[in-house]
């Protein structure tokens, strides 16, 4: 039985825009350790109710046959609590990638990844301060010319919040999963994509902007041209932002309006 005074979180994580594009992202599905099994079975019977064969996957929404499943897969993620989304939007040429990277889009790219998981685990551990917290991180296998580079994920998330929380070590596991076996990373896959579709321009078919829509109407958006505030915990954008770098903010951050509130606790 699993101790109620632990908070374990599975972080089922992807990433999109690493080749020839303007911008590069890392999403995040934030799903309760104890529901895994859960969202696990619901996400099998959604596809077996629609007839969906595909991998849910968002290079591979091209019909609009499919648009039942999508929505019915989005507004299950907007109306279940115990599952989040938190993502990181970077601009490439706001990388400062001599002065802080070695030159080196891979690193720079691995550190961002970092930032996004170490900045959602700490307003964890600070909001519940008094709690024991564990994370298990899954990743769809990291692009990185790096042996091992999931296993240096771990260790340097685990070094970040170990200077800040008293010496604790909450990030217990960074496994590579295939995403066609790993729902969670499925959903991440579909979340990121309708975000970075704005981002990176790219809106290529009918499926696409329909998807894409969904998702903005239930933030109470018209679109995915801004970030959220800093404190938005169900679904937030975090477009990375370089004073140095970028003297002028190009994006302007919107206040989320969610058609399922999600609770203050």
């Amino acid at each position: 039985m699993e101790n109620l005074g632990v908070r374990s979180w599975l972080i089922a994580c992807d990433e999109s825009g690493v080749h020839g594009s303007a911008h590069y992202g890392f999403g995040s599905i934030w799903l309760k350790w104890q529901r895994r099994g859960d969202f696990l079975e619901d996400f099998r019977t959604m596809k077996e109710r629609h007839g969906f064969r595909d991998e849910c996957k968002w290079n591979k929404v091209n019909s609009e046959r499919n648009l039942p499943f999508y929505e019915e897969l989005i507004s299950y993620f907007f109306q279940r609590h115990w599952i989040v989304f938190h993502c990181l939007v970077v601009r490439k040429d706001a990388v400062r990638k001599g002065e802080f990277h070695n030159n080196d889009w891979d690193l720079a790219r691995r550190k961002h990844f970092t930032m996004l998981l170490t900045n959602k685990m700490r307003k964890a551990l600070q909001r519940f301060p008094d709690r024991e917290h564990e994370f298990r991180v899954y990743v769809d296998p990291i692009a990185s010319r790096y042996d091992k580079a999931d296993e240096a994920v771990e260790v340097i998330s685990n070094n970040v919040l170990n200077q800040e929380f008293r010496g604790r070590s909450p990030v217990k596991s960074v496994i590579t999963r295939d995403s066609k076996l790993t729902p969670s990373i499925q959903l991440c896959d579909l979340l990121l994509g309708a975000v970075m579709e704005t981002w990176q321009q790219k809106a290529s078919n009918s499926a696409k902007l329909a998807v894409r829509q969904i998702v903005a109407e239930h933030l109470g958006w018209n679109t995915f041209d801004s970030d959220t505030h800093v404190r938005e915990r169900k679904f937030n954008i975090w477009y990375f932002f370089d004073p140095p770098k970028e003297a002028v903010r190009r994006v302007k951050t919107n206040i989320v309006h969610l058609k399922y509130p999600y609770p203050d606790s």
